[in-house]
């Protein structure tokens, strides 16, 4: 295939959504069916090409693209800058390197996955709902062309992310995805709850919107740092060895440090990470789709993408010459986050819950691994988790589906259909969900040797313990705090699938729940095959057996191609810690990985599973943790915390020193004094107004309209009277006249 082609191809690729979006929008919103499968064109579109262009970079010779990891790339001028008539332009353009040919095969997948779920969880096709904004149980959403439309706009952000071949262009579609998030959780917007502590899906939505705006000014100021050191925003030239080492000695690798530590803020918004991290369990009020595609295909994945996109900075950043503040903090958020989610979810009893709080955690396993400089690691886990996540989301939703028709056949509209404690039994009711979702869990659980979540997670394990075991102190405190976040793991996992399939139905709605149809069935089976096979691609060359039988490490020399020239020139620099290398076979790190997958499963299915749990039985571990359990289902009170810190200080702020001091007090006192002077000088004004200007022109007036009305009776009209007064006034001047010639004047005034 020719190099136009594939570039015409590249830039289609996130086009083909966006186009549905607006054609949703403008054109189809009012037809249902023709809404859907513009959006399903649209994405499966995407699909198409997207493989197409990443395939054409997989049978590439992995040494050729290690040489020239942009294989493809195309840009266009945008805006003029700096000195015009030198032609300087800020361009926007596309390229597929190998990091973004593995992201082409799974966001359109996954998206595309989700789309065709969507429509059965939606009820299409059956009697069309009536209430807007609110979940319509056994009816077709009202409201399936805007979900569609929104859908579509989301997963052409996602794309549009992937790949830009520039900062910009990638903030573009991460902002737009922050505003799909916003409509899609907040998609239900009538919905409300008797229960005050549960937040409704317009709340939560504002939550997800302002926690994640909070990240995103940080990293756009990220951004404009970025390009005043390098003077350009494209990846592929700033972060090269040339680009890095030219920023490194003008600007200093401590500068880049913080560079690298204001983008990485952008990461802790959008993927969720401590201390930004409370929006993403209240993001499940959304539908479960919407769910899916957060929490795998795109938004939390576009954060970790991000800072794998950037790891060269990252490298320089914490390297000799930077500060190891920069991997203690990224390295040591993603520890705590791993850790303090998992915990979390130990505790909670919403199966969507559940998942929201082990996303949290399993995004916190790649931000470790970029803290630590496991760069392959951290891409091959974002990988093997969106499959699997996305598995489990859908999952949980074909069990609410099935919860809310057993509801409906029950009567039973109070009993909550997502928590797992009203359910049980589903295995023999929905085996379909069963076994997928089973697969799911393991591999979310990391089960040896078979699923794909084994073999990433490993891989973390494994790179932590290399660095640990050769002087890194905090590889190591990051390889424990990770092993014991997997332990957790797979306890909650096997609690979940104990609560929700095993033993007998514990209320109505699980004893009349039923399979879900083909449209949400067939996404989960074909996404169990990735949820397996997906890790098998990353098995190490140095594993025994396996390793060499299977692909000899495809996805690492693959991935690692886009920077390995580049680490590579770096290390000789003395700019990074190390090149990319390939670890040696340590025993250790997949021993802790099997113990502690088996031993949470183990221990899992020991206390929820080996006995189901009854009609009525309280949760064992409340018994066992008493308060401590109480804290994990209170979810740290990380939001009383913050509503104390931050948003009750903020509310009273806005509306006592805001509106009662400033507003009401200096601006309306102000204002209201201004207003009173002018008024005062307005009220003199106008008597000055009408005792000088109205009165004293009345009065000159009524002067001359007096001696107006005097002198008009000399004016009778008649010709003889005015012949008369004319020789009088004549015989008069006259005798003034002859007076002054004779002298008769001056002796009449000497008699006086």
């Amino acid at each position: 295939m020719t190099e136009q082609t594939l570039q015409t191809l590249t830039w289609l690729i996130p086009a083909t959504p966006l186009l549905a979006f607006f054609l949703i929008m403008l054109f189809t919103k009012h037809n249902r069916t023709l809404s859907w499968m513009l959006a399903w064109a649209g994405i499966i579109s995407s699909l198409v090409m997207g493989w197409i262009v990443a395939f054409n970079l997989l049978l590439e010779d992995v040494h050729h693209l290690a040489e020239h990891p942009v294989a493809i790339s195309s840009a266009v001028d945008w805006i003029p800058f700096g000195d015009y008539a030198k032609g300087l332009w800020l361009q926007m353009g596309v390229a597929v390197d190998p990091l973004t040919a593995i992201m082409l095969i799974m966001v359109p997948f996954a998206t595309t996955m989700i789309f065709i779920y969507s429509v059965g969880y939606h009820n299409y096709g059956k009697p069309r709902g009536t209430v807007l904004g609110s979940p319509n149980h056994g009816k077709e959403e009202p409201l399936i062309s805007r979900f569609f439309a929104f859908m579509s706009l989301f997963a052409g952000a996602m794309l549009t992310l992937v790949v830009a071949d520039n900062l910009l262009l990638l903030f573009v579609g991460w902002e737009v995805m922050g505003f799909c998030s916003y409509a899609l959780i907040g998609f239900w917007y009538s919905r409300n709850y008797d229960d005050p502590k549960k937040i409704p899906p317009r709340k939560a939505a504002i939550k997800a919107f302002m926690t994640t705006r909070i990240a995103d000014v940080v990293m756009l100021m990220g951004i404009v740092f970025f390009y005043r050191v390098f003077g350009t925003l494209n990846f592929s030239e700033a972060l090269s060895a040339y680009g890095l080492e030219h920023a490194a000695e003008t600007a200093g690798a401590g500068a880049l440090g913080i560079m690298a530590l204001m983008l990485f803020t952008g990461t802790v918004g959008k993927s969720a990470q401590w201390p930004l991290h409370v929006w993403l369990p209240d993001a499940m009020e959304g539908p479960t789709p919407v769910s899916a595609i957060i929490h795998a295909a795109a938004m939390v994945s576009a954060g970790v993408y991000m800072i794998v996109r950037i790891f060269p900075l990252i490298a320089v950043g914490m390297g000799p010459e930077g500060s190891p503040v920069v991997g203690l903090v990224i390295g040591g958020i993603g520890a705590f986050t791993a850790l303090m989610a998992a915990t979390i979810a130990v505790a909670q009893n919403d199966v969507k819950g559940v998942l929201a709080y082990s996303t949290i955690s399993q995004l916190g396993y790649m931000v470790a691994a970029i803290g630590i400089g496991a760069y392959v690691a951290a891409a091959f886990h974002l990988i093997t988790h969106a499959f699997f996540k996305a598995l489990l989301f859908l999952g949980s939703g074909s069990i609410i589906h099935g919860m809310e028709h057993g509801a409906e056949h029950a009567h039973d509209h109070h009993t909550d259909p997502q928590n797992m404690l009203n359910m049980g039994g589903l295995r023999t009711k929905m085996p379909k969900t069963f076994w997928t979702f089973l697969i799911g869990g393991f591999a979310l659980s990391g089960f040896p040797l078979i699923t794909a979540g084994f073999w990433s997670k490993d891989e973390i394990l494994a790179d932590a313990w290399f660095q640990g075991i050769h002087g890194s102190s905090l590889a190591m405190v990051v390889f424990w705090v990770l092993a014991l976040a997997a332990a957790l793991t797979a306890f909650y996992t096997m609690r979940q699938i104990s609560l929700t399939f095993f033993g007998k139905p514990r209320t109505p709605l699980a004893e009349h729940a039923h399979e879900s149809d083909h449209f949400m069935t067939i996404p989960l089976l074909l996404l169990s095959v990735f949820a397996v096979g997906a890790g098998w691609f990353g098995i190490p060359e140095s594993f025994p057996v396996l390793g060499p039988m299977v692909n000899n490490n495809f996805f690492h020399h693959f991935v690692g191609a886009t920077v390995e020239e580049t680490l590579h020139h770096l290390s000789e620099l003395h700019l990074v810690s190390h090149a990319l290398e390939t670890l040696p076979f340590n025993v250790f790190p997949l021993l802790t990985s099997i113990v502690v997958a088996l031993g949470g499963l183990f221990a899992g299915w020991l206390v929820y599973g080996r006995k189901p749990l009854e009609k009525g039985q309280p949760d064992p571990l409340i018994g066992v943790l008493g308060p401590v359990h109480t804290f994990l289902q209170n979810k740290w009170y990380w939001d009383e915390l913050y509503a104390f810190l931050f948003i009750k200080p903020t509310i009273y702020f806005s509306e006592v020193i805001v509106y009662e001091v400033v507003d009401k007090g200096l601006i309306d006192g102000l204002l209201h004094l201004v207003a009173r002077t002018v008024y005062g000088i307005g009220h003199y004004m106008l008597r000055f107004e009408r005792i000088v200007i109205s009165d004293g022109v009345d009065w000159l007036k009524d002067q001359f309209l007096a001696m107006a009305k005097e002198f008009r009776q000399l004016q009778t009209g008649k010709i003889q009277e005015y012949a008369l007064v004319s020789m009088l006034i004549a015989s008069a001047l006259a005798f003034v006249v002859l007076a002054i010639n004779y002298g008769w004047l001056n002796r009449l005034l000497g008699i006086f």
